[in-house]
């Protein structure tokens, strides 16, 4: 007997009446009612997000400039991804996602948005957005809740991050433009400072001078101190020496006359100078004003000047008042030659005149000292006048340098450059998707592992009504590998009518469109055909123990074809069951097929497909030759199903 001739026999066994054509049909449509229906009630899920219940709670109180609160509640309405319930409080959308009212609730709290601008007032905060979930509700509900919060978390960051790098870059241009002004006031000040450093050179030039007609007043003035001393020791013997007296006093009136002359000389010299003090003070002060100082500060700096100045005003007044009693030294003197005869009868008073110039020419030498002293002081403040000159001359060059080589390197945007700027700042990554292939939904990309697991379960319920192997074929002695394909050919038939319905109904009527149609369905023949075998061995081999391990590495095989996860996620003791069994090659197949990826794998798929398929007809095969012995335990087993 061929397998063909038993494999007909077995199939006209199992449809010799009414019921058992039903069962038949019943077998052929269990794939598609396990594929088909899970497949269309989860095609595609997030396109009907808009009727899941959602909570919104907006407490924002906004700023003057900013109202996130509403800005975000505004997108969240207008977008319809969820069913959004605007409710007053936290504690009535509380309430509602513990009562399952709402699947989750998002709450915006009164200083969100004054949280989000806190940085301006260098008081940084975060925004806090609270996500109320509940678990009990939906576990799926609450990942999908924490992925819009974390849409509206980003997208919020990216619109303030851009308005704040905005602003930043404003303040550039303000700084920018202020620095310009800045520059231009330190070119002004630069060139006011080197005229002012000019004038100081000329002023201390002048004291200078000043001090040389100072030390020789001094000098003079000591002279003549030290010619009225010796007048003043020599009138003691004049009673006895009237005439020469006369003669000396005649010569003493031409020194005088020529003493008054000098003094003169040095006192116009000394006015000269406080009159080229006067003019320089003017000069300092238009200068200053010219400059842009207020009266204030040219007040302060004129009265800086007039305490330096002060020895020098002192000391004129002085050669003034010198030249003055030199010149009634002079005239007296004249006087005194004169009136030589009258010397002798009036000697006592001569000689306490002589006594009062003595006293007034050591006072002149002292004044003369005391101006000589003043214009040295008056010197070394001039002098360090000129080096504060000279110091701020420099400086504001320095000044006026820096600030226009500075006012190149600040950023100065025009408005769409700005713009674009602050927006690559506030938001820097975008993500550019390439996709090389692509499930057109959520149910499309679920296809190939529930296709797998259909598959399986149909292979798996087939032998429910099928007898693995022909007890007539045995008993006639027929060939093992015969007796095999025979009890596997009915099961691969009906396994691929199960096909043929489940993936006419997937691709129809719940319009999941492979990529590869003709390749998605001769590989789910493949894949019906050796899990069919293998279930069929496993049947042949052990009897109703058979169908319990159909059902073990059924559940093996969900854990680790890696349908869902990638499979490199599962723990990795369970690596050998993804390597070793089919349904992770069945998966991976129909993936490259439905959805247009690399066909080169799915060679290698169908080739570990094929390995089962013949593993478990060899499988078989020794069962039937096992089975050709008949045992107690086998005309009577101890347990059927």
């Amino acid at each position: 007997m061929s397998a063909l001739r038993m494999a007909f026999n077995e199939l006209r066994r199992i449809t010799s009446g009414t019921l058992p054509k039903l069962a038949v049909v019943a077998l052929s449509l269990v794939p598609l009612l396990y594929a088909s229906l899970y497949l269309y009630a989860n095609k595609d899920p997030y396109s009907n997000l808009h009727n899941v219940p959602a909570a919104l709670v907006v407490k924002d109180k906004g700023t003057k400039d900013l109202n996130a609160g509403k800005s975000v509640a505004d997108e969240l309405l207008k977008g319809n991804k969820f069913n959004w319930h605007v409710v007053d409080t936290l504690d009535e959308a509380d309430e509602g996602v513990r009562k399952g009212t709402y699947i989750f609730a998002l709450t915006l709290p009164e200083d969100f948005s004054e949280a989000l601008t806190s940085a301006e007032q260098n008081k940084p905060r975060q925004g806090v957005l609270t996500l109320t979930t509940n678990d009990a509700n939906n576990y799926l509900g609450s990942t999908i809740a924490n992925q819009v919060v974390a849409e509206v978390r980003r997208a919020v960051t990216a619109k303030v991050s851009t308005e704040a790098a905005d602003k930043f870059l404003l303040g550039f241009s303000t700084i920018r433009e202020e620095t310009t002004k800045a520059a231009d006031g330190a070119t002004k000040l630069a060139d006011g400072a080197a005229q002012l450093r000019d004038g100081v050179n000329e002023l201390d030039q002048g004291q200078h001078q000043l001090l040389d007609g100072a030390t020789q007043a001094a000098s003079g003035a000591a002279q003549l101190r030290d010619g009225t001393h010796q007048l003043r020791s020599q009138t003691a013997p004049l009673p006895d020496s009237t005439r020469q007296l006369a003669n000396g006093a005649r010569q003493v009136a031409n020194g005088n006359e020529t003493a008054a002359r000098q003094a003169e000389e040095y006192a116009q010299k000394a006015q000269a100078l406080v009159g080229i003090l006067d003019q320089a003070n003017g000069d300092i002060a238009s200068r200053l004003r010219a400059l842009g100082f207020s009266d204030t500060q040219v007040q302060n700096v004129m009265n800086t000047i007039g305490q330096v100045r002060k020895p020098v005003d002192d000391a004129n007044g002085k050669v003034q008042g010198a030249s003055s009693d030199l010149r009634k030294l002079a005239n007296g003197a004249g006087q005194v030659a004169d009136g030589a005869e009258l010397l002798a009868s009036k000697m006592p008073a001569l000689v306490d005149g002589v006594g009062k110039l003595d006293d007034g020419a050591t006072k002149l030498a002292d004044g003369t000292a005391q101006l000589r002293d003043g214009e040295q002081k008056a010197v070394d403040g001039t002098t360090k006048l000129k080096d504060g000159a000279n110091q701020l001359a420099d400086g504001s060059a320095q000044l006026r340098d820096g600030l226009n080589g500075g006012v190149n390197k600040i950023p100065n945007a025009d408005d769409p450059t700005r713009a674009a700027i602050a927006q690559a700042i506030g938001d820097p990554v975008a993500v550019k998707g390439l996709s090389q292939t692509k499930a057109a939904t959520y149910g499309a990309g679920l296809a190939p592992f529930f296709l797998g697991l259909a598959t399986w379960i149909g292979a798996f319920v087939l032998f429910l009504l099928l007898r693995p192997l022909s007890r007539r074929a045995l008993a006639a002695g027929q060939s093992s590998l015969r007796v095999a394909l025979g009890g596997w050919l009915p099961g691969a038939l009906l396994g691929i009518v199960q096909v043929l319905v489940m993936f006419s109904v997937v691709r129809f009527v719940v319009n999941i469109e492979p990529s590869n149609p003709l390749g998605t369905f001769g590989f789910l023949v493949l894949m019906s055909l050796t899990f069919v075998a293998i279930l069929h061995a496993l049947n042949a081999a052990f009897g109703a123990v058979g169908k319990f391990l159909g059902l073990i590495l059924l559940i093996l095989q969900l854990v680790s074809a890696g349908g869902t996860f990638p499979w490199q996620t599962i723990p990795v003791p369970l690596y050998p069951l993804h390597y070793g069994l089919p349904m992770g090659y069945a998966v991976d197949g129909l993936r490259h097929l439905m959805y247009g990826g690399d066909l080169g794998s799915v060679g290698h798929d169908a080739l570990i497909l094929l390995a089962w398929l013949a593993g478990a007809l060899a499988l078989s095969s020794v069962a039937a030759y096992k089975q050709r012995v008949w045992t107690p335990s086998k005309l009577k087993p101890e347990l059927v199903l």
